[in-house]
C-alpha cells in the first residue's frame, strides 16, 4: 500500500492545540498509538493515506494540511 509523507511538526502542533494526549488522538482516529508516536518522534515521516484521513478528522482538519509541501492527496 502507498505511502504519504507526513508534515511531523504540523501533526504535533494541531495534536497539541487541541490538548490531545497520543492515546487520546489513537482513541479519537483508531491509529495506533505506534503509529502516532514513530510519526512524531521522527522516527517515520510516511503514513497510509487511510491513517492520514483519520488523523486529520479526529483533529479537525484536512488531510492535505497534515502533508509535507509538495506531498500527494491522501
Amino acid at each position: 500500500m502507498p505511502s504519504v509523507e507526513v508534515d511531523v511538526q504540523k501533526l504535533k502542533e494541531l495534536r497539541r492545540h487541541k490538548v490531545l494526549s497520543m492515546r487520546e488522538l489513537e482513541d479519537l482516529s483508531s491509529v495506533s498509538y505506534n503509529t502516532i508516536w514513530r510519526l512524531e518522534t521522527g522516527r517515520t515521516t510516511e503514513a497510509r493515506p487511510r491513517s492520514i484521513r483519520a488523523l486529520a478528522r479526529a483533529l479537525g482538519v484536512e488531510p492535505h494540511e497534515l502533508l509535507k509541501e509538495g506531498g500527494s492527496d491522501a
